[in-house]
């Protein structure tokens, strides 16, 4: 071969071109950032309008669906779901992958623009922005001090520790939690309002227009100018109660007339527990294309030099780190890969029973893997779980081409060949077939590569890098190996000189294995000469294997021990932040009782929905190899323990990062009670099924309100409008910024004006409120009891809609229950509710994901066998001789069934990639089986004798790959490591079925051989 023998004549050439490629992959290593997964970019867009005061039916209404219309026609949309609440809407359009979110954006933006002027008024401008999935926290510090009170505690984190954090390259928001937040109250007394005759309007109206700081222009004084403008902002709090803002005549009202100012703190909407304690959380999240360690490791040197600065007694501590186990998950991986190369070159040794050839062979290993690095850093790929996984499943592929070429070499050399000629003839006898083995592979990682869906994105840094990797080793094997075998003498070879007790010992295990290869030759024999028996007892086998692979459950992912999970719920429709810290406690008590846990931090309302109903609990664990317990059993305790407490009903989620739960269930329709009274019946049959836990339905509780309607006519009246009696309502009930107050650091601090506490506990408090209205004598007052009527009702705590229809959504998770049967049970479920005609019951999340990932896959699967076929058609030159080699594959399911039975694994994502790479790797060893066979043909021997031939020549080579690859994937199999749960199922498949495969193709394949030879010679007649 052409690359073999320039090589062999140009030595240093060859390892030139070897160091320039180390050379290369080692600067891309050090260019590559860590991280848990592909950073993959999903087009979707998130559309949030805030509509203040308004229903969760008037946002669906006069919002939602205005804006899901508008959007709905761009091309590409997948999916458009929204989410109506009390004030907010928010809508999330999913698009197709290859769609150019940028370009869509600006469309979208578009079409609101478009249909403005039917969105109603009081509507806030939509927010149109990339939905971000990975927008969890990537950190969470803790602020505590024990000198410092809550507000300067506050003060502290917000001006300096928040700055200080947003300012760090890739960090997108910092966000306090349990913060209070300096604010200056005005609140009004309505006894002093309706003696002075004054209004909500008139006070808001003084208020803004006294306490301005304008620019009046400049003053222009020969060859200078001076800017110069109004300070009307009070220095100072206490100059507030002296503001003047109206006149009744001559005498002047202050603020101090009618409301008393007090300097305070916002009403609180969240709260930070750590372990129990009180703190002001910062939750960090990151930019969409930041790296997570990278973020993780600036922020935590700038926790060290705030550390230094901040006042005595208070202290910032890391209290969540998501990159821990980023880091240990990617240090696993990486130790899982050395260990599979130390055991594949032990393997190798053994075989070969000489350094020297186990050096030549060994060096594939570091050149490939390190080579790999190159096209991972053009591809703006990242080390991560994925692409080291991909490189420590290939430890076995990319040392196989170089066992063939320098097995084959030592061959010659053993027949008496010089090392010259036996290196050139060694490689070119056996250039095709290791050429066509290693096409075979990467005609099998290529479709993984470019797989259609989400999943296809994540796997197709897997795929690349796999790819690369053996197109490397293929390029090692035809340069380095036959340069080196060339120059490099083997006294081994020979068996000269006095021989050590280890190399005695391999003496006698290779002595052992020529016998067993002479057995082979028998046992080929044997089943040439019973060929129905051999092909139906492969059939039985693959009917047995195929039953076990249909029996076996299915799921879209094995969870990962990350020794953290969380727990999420919500108290009561109409809690206040008291009551909910009440079922926290309770909650947060009840896990100190566990050892296993090792420290917890909790939230209300952390969230985007503003609600103090929300809460959400980090729980992290003690580490995995000092408790007795898995995550996965400790959660099931944990849920039964917290079911006990009353007026809580829990999530608990093993995935802490996770935002939704595994199993969903949509029910679609329009009519409101019909969908709640559906989604209650299918709540009560899904818990009937054992392993369906934590089951909640989207609507179950309304909100208690007081509903406020305006008798219009008598507003029209008075001249006063809706919109000015809800104005005014909202103002003191609601509250409102009217102003800012710069304080001594000239910081802005809201002004906010509103009715006190003890007056807006009652609504018929509300109805003694006046509100100013212009009279014929001046302003008058006028209750509003008049105006409006108050009812208690309750409304949908918000609406749910999916691609323009209604829906309820009910999801659930999953107590050692895996999502394919529970998908199943759930549908089983849905079909005993009798729906009315136009509502249907729906599967989403994760159950439609892995559908659509298994299709895809599927896809994926029959490309690489149709790839593979076409690959050997061309090696071979004929359509029918590789059929012989393609019937070897099915005999794979047999081990990959039987091993995950064996090991209680399901059929994942994982195990059907190891499915697709068994596709390459079983065809590998009947690629050597028949081609050598067809050489021996060609030279002149018969069928059968060529047959046994091959079997008994090519059984060291195959044995010697086949071992290799089964012991590089060892340390997979046994799941060593954190995060192993993730990779195990692939390794297992792959061991299984290359176990088997093997077994039954040394047997199999050369029958098939003989049958397929003779309907050939009988089409030919």
């Amino acid at each position: 071969m052409f690359l073999s023998n320039l090589s062999i004549k140009r030595p240093v050439f060859a390892s030139v071109m070897m160091l320039a490629l180390v050379t290369l992959g080692l600067f891309s290593w050090r260019r590559l950032p860590i991280d848990m997964m592909p950073d993959v970019e999903i087009p979707v867009l998130s559309i949030v309008t805030e509509f203040p005061g308004a229903s969760p039916e008037t946002v669906e209404r006069e919002v939602t669906k205005r804006i899901e219309e508008a959007v709905n026609p761009i091309s590409g949309v997948k999916h458009v779901i929204s989410v109506s609440r009390e004030g907010l809407s928010s809508v999330v359009v999913e698009f197709n992958l290859e769609v150019k979110i940028n370009d869509v954006s600006q469309e979208a933006r578009a079409k609101i623009n478009a249909i403005q002027r039917e969105l109603p008024e009081g509507m806030k401008e939509p927010v149109i922005q990339k939905f971000d999935f990975a927008a969890m926290p990537i950190v969470s510090l803790a602020v505590r001090s024990n000198i410092l009170n809550p507000r300067d505690l506050t003060t502290l984190a917000d001006r300096k520790i928040k700055r200080r954090l947003e300012s760090i390259a890739g960090v997108a928001k910092a966000k306090l939690v349990g913060s209070s937040k300096r604010e200056v109250a005005v609140n009004l007394d309505p006894a002093r309002l309706q003696a002075l005759g004054m209004g909500v309007d008139e006070v808001v109206f003084g208020l803004q227009s006294e306490n301005v700081n304008t620019p009046l222009g400049r003053l222009n004084r020969g060859g200078s100018e001076m800017p110069i403008r109004i300070s009307g902002k009070p220095k100072d709090v206490d100059e507030y109660p002296d503001m003047v803002i109206a006149r009744r005549g001559t005498q002047p009202i202050t603020i101090g007339d009618v409301s008393t100012v007090v300097d305070t703190v916002e009403e609180q909407r969240s709260l930070a527990l750590v372990n129990g304690e009180p703190a002001v959380a910062i939750d960090i999240t990151k930019q969409t294309k930041a790296n997570t360690v990278a973020v993780v490791d600036t922020v935590k040197q700038a926790v060290a030099e705030l550390g230094q600065e901040l006042p005595a007694g208070t202290e910032i501590q890391i209290v969540r780190d998501s990159s821990v186990f980023i880091r240990d998950a990617v240090s696993d991986v990486q130790m899982t890969l050395v260990l599979g190369a130390i055991l594949t070159v032990l393997i190798v040794f053994c075989f070969l029973n000489s350094w020297r050839s186990t050096v030549i062979t060994g060096l594939t290993l570091p050149i490939s893997v390190i080579s790999s690095f190159i096209v991972m850093y053009f591809l703006n790929m990242t080390l991560n779980m994925l692409t080291l996984m991909a490189l420590s499943l290939a430890i076995g592929l990319l040392i196989d081409d170089a066992i063939v070429v320098r097995e084959n070499i030592v061959r010659h050399l053993e027949r008496g060949e010089d090392h010259f000629t036996a290196a050139r003839e060694g490689t070119t006898e056996i250039g095709l077939a290791v050429l066509s083995t290693s096409m075979s592979i990467m005609a099998v990682f290529v479709p993984v590569a470019f797989m259609k869906g989400i999943i296809g994105r994540f796997f197709f840094q897997f795929g690349m890098t796999v790819a690369f990797a053996v197109l490397v080793s293929l390029f090692v094997s035809f340069t380095l190996d036959p340069m080196l075998s060339s120059r490099w003498y083997d006294p081994d070879i020979e068996r000269k000189g006095r021989r050590n007790f280890l190399q005695r010992r391999l003496d006698g295990f290779n002595a052992w294995f020529e016998r067993t290869a002479d057995g082979y030759k028998r046992v080929i024999g044997w089943a040439l000469d019973h060929r129905g028996l051999v092909i139906g007892g492969a059939t039985i086998a693959f009917l047995a294997g195929l039953t076990v692979f249909a029996f076996l459950q299915t799921e879209f992912m094995t969870p990962m021990d990350q020794g953290e999970f969380a727990i999420r719920f919500k108290s009561a429709p109409g809690a206040s932040i008291v009551e909910t810290r009440g079922r926290l406690e309770e909650v947060l008590k009840a896990l100190k009782q566990y050892p296993e846990v090792r420290y917890t931090y909790a939230s209300i309302g952390a969230g985007d929905a503003d609600t103090v109903r929300d809460v959400l609990i980090f729980v992290r664990m003690t580490e995995k190899k000092e408790r007795k317990i898995s995550l996965k059993n400790f959660v099931s305790v944990v849920r039964t323990q917290l079911e006990k407490i009353p007026g809580v009903t829990v999530s608990v989620l093993e995935d802490p990062d996770a935002w939704q739960k595994p199993l969903q269930v949509a029910i679609r329709g329009e009519d409101i009670p019909m969908l709640k009274r559906y989604a209650g019946e299918l709540k009560r049959e899904l818990y009937k099924v054992r392993g369906i836990v934590d089951v909640e339905a989207a609507m179950e509780q309304d909100l208690p309100e007081y509903r406020l309607s305006v008798d219009r006519e008598r507003a029209a009246a008075t001249g006063l409008g809706t919109s000015a009696v809800a104005s005014t309502l909202g103002v003191l009930v609601g509250g409102q910024a009217v102003s800012t107050y710069e304080d001594e650091t000239g910081e802005a601090v809201d002004v906010r004006l509103r009715l006190p506490g003890n007056l807006r506990e009652d609504v018929t408090q509300v109805g003694n409120l006046r509100i100013s209205v212009p009279g014929p004598e001046g302003m008058a007052l006028v209750p509003l009891a008049d105006l409006v009527t108050v009812e208690r009702a309750t409304s949908p705590s918000e609406i749910n809609r999916r691609d323009l229809a209604r829906q309820v959504v009910v999801d659930a998770n999953l107590d050692n229950l895996p999502l394919g049967t529970a998908g199943q049970e759930a549908m089983k479920a849905a079909q005993r509710v009798k729906l009315a005609p136009g509502y249907k019951v729906v599967m989403q999340g994760d159950t439609e994901m892995m559908v659509e990932s298994f299709g895809y896959l599927a896809e994926a699967l029959l490309l690489a066998v149709i790839f593979v076929y076409l690959i050997l058609a061309a090696q071979f030159e004929s359509f029918i001789d590789p059929l012989a080699i393609m019937l070897s594959l099915p005999l794979s399911i047999v081990g990959m069934a039987g091993t995950l039975a064996l090991t209680g694994d399901t059929i994942n994502i994982m195990s059907l990639i190891g499915l697709i790479m068994l596709m390459g790797l079983v065809t590998k060893n009947a690629i050597l089986l028949v081609d050598f066979t067809k050489v021996q043909r060609r030279r002149g021997m018969d069928r059968r004798t060529a047959l046994i031939t091959a079997g008994r020549t090519r059984l060291r080579p195959i044995m010697m790959t086949t071992s290799a690859m089964i012991f590089g994937m060892l340390p997979l199999f046994f799941a060593l490591g954190k995060g192993a749960e993730f990779r195990a199922p692939m390794a297992r498949a792959v061991v299984g079925g290359l176990i088997t495969s093997t077994l039954l193709t040394l047997i199999v394949v050369p029958v098939v051989y003989t049958i397929l030879d003779d309907v050939a010679a009988w089409l030919q007649r």
